[in-house]
């Protein structure tokens, strides 16, 4: 297994898209065998994802990290494990032990696909197991990718490894971007913005890393314009899809005994990949979860604003 970790001055450096260094460990039968540091290039995290894959990575671990980033790596093949902090050789050994928990993508793009979400899923080898932030060790394998595994708006091959495909047209398809953008409902009320946040979204335009009609509305823009668009659900999170909602009996999902109706956890596809679900409805058998993303069905306003091509 090779892990890499984020890394400054011996510690989990905190924002994925701007590490300049990582710190790569070789590990053998649960041991670190040996490590180095390597240089990112200042490439963005666009493609820090391929640079990693590159190098063979199958576990990062990071500090903070967006739904795009997250979506880049797990469509690489990548297990990201987030939020954590302090010394990076400590962290892996934590890792190795089973008790480093992820949050999941920790900074809220609501447009993004899948793993947006600021949730908690373990990060163990073991089988089983309800991955919700209660930090149970292993996954569930309920339904596998078709059921669950890829956001219904569109994941661009979440199931798949290797460089992100594109699946747009368009004058920056295939190219890195950063772009401001406010979100809203119909009624006016903003869910997002990358302005109260002082800093762009980056991604690679057209691979699939964010909804279709946000991704297309950016494919044909020029630096510097801002358009609006009003997307219908078929163009953002889809509609949601009454084959996305199981019920499970929960004797055969350890640490659901602990979950109440509302909450949004994750559970794990068949390819180990977390994918998050909301709690609609327990019993005293059975406890019945929605992986329908929360927008789903929604009608969502963009105000985009392209900052930069790469």
């Amino acid at each position: 297994m090779r892990i890499a970790a984020t890394y400054e001055n011996g510690n989990i450096f905190q924002h994925f898209g701007r590490t300049e260094q990582f710190k790569v460990y070789d590990v053998q039968e649960g041991r670190i065998i040996a490590s180095e540091i390597v240089g990112s290039n200042g490439i963005g995290h666009g493609a820090l994802a391929g640079l990693l894959a590159d190098k063979a990575i199958e576990v990062l671990i990071c500090g903070g990290l967006g739904g795009g980033a997250l979506n880049a790596l797990t469509n690489a093949g990548i297990t990201v494990v987030a939020g954590a902090e302090g010394d990076a050789d400590q962290a892996v050994e934590s890792y190795l032990r089973g008790e480093l928990v992820s949050s999941g993508a920790n900074c809220d793009h609501h447009h993004h696909g899948e793993g947006h979400e600021c949730g908690h899923h373990g990060d163990g080898e073991e089988d089983g197991g309800c991955c919700g932030h209660h930090g149970e060790e292993g996954g569930c394998e309920e339904g596998g990718c078709e059921e669950g595994g890829c956001e219904s708006g569109g994941c661009g091959g979440c199931c798949g490894g290797g460089a992100p495909q594109i699946i747009l047209e368009g004058k920056n398809a295939g190219k890195y971007v950063r772009v401001h953008y406010r979100g809203t409902f119909d009624d006016g009320t903003q869910f997002d913005s990358s302005y109260d946040r002082g800093e762009p979204l980056e991604f690679i335009c057209g691979a699939g890393m964010m909804i279709r009609g946000f991704d297309q509305a950016v494919a044909d823009m020029e630096v510097g314009q801002t358009v609006d668009v009003h997307l219908m659900p078929e163009e953002a999170y889809g509609l949601p899809d009454p084959e996305q909602i199981i019920t499970i009996e929960i004797a055969q999902l350890p640490g659901s005994e602990n979950l109440n109706v509302g909450e949004r956890v994750y559970l794990r596809n068949m390819m180990g990949q977390p994918f998050p679900v909301t709690v609609t409805a327990k019993d005293d058998v059975n406890i019945t979860l929605d992986a329908n993303h929360e927008m789903a069905g929604k009608e969502l306003n963009f105000r985009i604003e392209l900052v930069e091509v790469q």
